[in-house]
């Protein structure tokens, strides 16, 4: 059976600058890498080199139907010393946007993607003193090159840097994550801070819409754990989607999904079906977490899939994996949800914060040579794109 999607629905796929640009060298994220090695965190090097390499991968991208790509632009690049900005970096994203509006891509620009300059991470991060005036002042720099962007996101899931960061106010033995916990609740009120600040900014400068994306968890309650599910859904997600009433999207991003019990989260047991990142295989999390962030954010924002895949060296496994999302986001749909696009993570095999193995790429990228190496699934999910239709 056929299923079409909406006239103008946006089919595209996303990467993040430190995931595949190659030696950021004043970011929070490159100074980890390096204190964390003997902890097994991998260097992300000249990862997959793509802060020169930017226009063959939107041509592969666009060459195969799709009509938009996310990307990153690096605070860490544009800003590297405090209140000093490189006109040459801002320039570097103005023609990365030019050349995806070029190939007949919708650029759609994040503005932070987990990593901040060192200077910012030495000034003690989100909760040092004018983290948001510092934002605001890097956002204002940044609306300078966005004409025609349609689409800008803020802070790409706060409630997952808020995690992070407040693991970092612990001990983490050197490692980028926490091992278990919430996110930091201090952390998480400041980013959003953060983002209204950005809002603004974006609003007044440019014609696009806003709006920032949350890493949604597709959280299932064991009966008798109500409570408990309700705290922790708050603490992970609904804190950050209430804040997007206000925007004029909202951004999901799903995996797989966990349940929820008396204690907590319940951790992914071991099982041959889980992904390289050691999650379970759970297409349908996608329709668990757009059915959710309805119920929060209500009938007004239209929602947008800024992120949905899965890590496999096996391509057919990962055809499967977008057949089963795909479905269940278009069951959301015909119940009635706004959802107004599809972009898959990710287009490239790249670096996964602190691994290289986890690949969740429609395309394999030697990292010796380069070359790019197109996987089925770009053809396949390109011409889904082409036909709008699953």
């Amino acid at each position: 059976m056929t299923r079409s999607f909406p006239d103008n629905f946006i089919w595209g796929a996303a990467t993040a600058a430190h995931q595949i640009e190659g030696n950021n060298l004043n970011s929070d994220w490159w100074q980890l890498e390096q204190l964390a090695a003997d902890h097994g965190v991998q260097p992300s090097g000249d990862s997959l080199d793509s802060y020169h390499r930017y226009e063959e991968d939107m041509r592969l991208l666009a060459d195969a139907g799709f009509g938009a790509y996310r990307f990153s632009i690096e605070w860490a690049r544009i800003e590297p010393v405090p209140g000093a900005f490189s006109r040459a970096e801002l320039a570097h994203y103005r023609r990365m946007i030019e050349t995806a509006q070029r190939l007949g891509l919708k650029p759609m620009v994040t503005l932070h993607h987990f990593t901040h300059p060192l200077w910012f991470e030495e000034r003690g991060g989100w909760l040092g003193e004018g983290a948001v005036d510092a934002f605001k002042r890097y956002a204002e720099q940044a609306c300078t090159i966005l004409g025609g962007v349609e689409w800008v996101f803020t802070i790409n899931e706060p409630n997952v840097v808020a995690f992070m960061h407040g693991g970092r106010r612990g001990d983490t033995q050197g490692k980028p994550f926490p091992e278990n916990g919430v996110p930091d609740d201090e952390i998480g009120d400041v980013l959003i801070a953060a983002h209204r600040a950005a809002v603004s900014v974006v609003r007044a400068a440019t014609g696009a819409k806003v709006g920032w994306t949350i890493g949604n968890q597709a959280l299932t309650c064991i009966p008798g754990a109500e409570k408990k599910y309700a705290e922790v859904q708050y603490q992970w997600e609904d804190k950050y989607l209430e804040v997007s009433r206000d925007d004029d999207f909202i951004g999901v991003q799903s995996y797989t999904s966990q349940q929820v019990d008396e204690k907590g989260i319940i951790p992914h047991p071991p099982h041959p079906d889980n992904t390289l990142m050691g999650w379970a295989y759970r297409p349908d999390a996608l329709g668990i977490a757009v059915r959710h962030t309805r119920e929060v954010v209500g009938d007004d924002v239209p929602i947008l899939i800024t992120e949905n895949g899965m890590a496999t060296a096996d391509d057919e496994r990962r055809i499967a994996y977008t057949t089963g999302a795909l479905t269940a986001l278009r069951d959301a749909m015909d119940d009635g949800i706004d959802v107004r696009g599809y972009l898959h993570w990710s287009l490239l095999d790249n670096f996964e914060w602190g691994r290289w193995e986890p690949t969740f790429g429609l395309i394999a990228v030697d990292r010796e040579t380069f070359e790019r190496h197109p996987k089925p699934s770009l053809g396949w999910l390109g011409g889904i794109a082409r036909n709008n239709a699953l």
